[in-house]
């Protein structure tokens, strides 16, 4: 297992993560095609948020379970609490500072995150 570092764009939000990245999901649903986020999940006791808690602010929608995560100042989407699986992370892969997606390339699954209630149904995140 490797530990990676990463943050928004402006650098208040600093967090390190504990994975292998070898499968990553890219949702379709409205937020995550909006935002472009690939996204790992991780449990929390492979995550660590290292600088900005303050910085953070949330955004709930529909049924407020997901809670998407973003720095105040720059906007920056790092990291959300899923609402498949709320005591995780979906770490965005993007926000990864020492991770080249294009050298590791790894399987991006695609989630239909629009037909969300069916899709969840059998899907492996990891």
């Amino acid at each position: 297992m490797q530990t990676y570092r990463g943050s928004c764009h402006c650098g208040r939000v600093r967090f390190e993560i504990d994975a292998e990245i070898t499968r990553i999901s890219q949702c379709n649903c409205s937020i995550c095609g909006k935002k472009g986020t690939l996204n790992l999940r991780v449990p929390p006791e492979r995550f660590r948020l290292t600088a900005g808690a303050e910085a953070l602010t949330e955004y709930r929608f529909n049924t407020g379970a997901a809670r998407h995560l973003f720095c105040a100042t720059c906007g920056i989407h790092p990291f959300s609490r899923p609402r498949a699986a709320p005591g995780q992370y979906a770490v965005n892969v993007r926000c990864l500072d020492d991770f080249d997606l294009q050298a590791v390339a790894p399987e991006i699954a695609p989630f239909d995150g629009r037909n969300w209630e069916q899709a969840v149904q059998g899907f492996r995140f990891q």
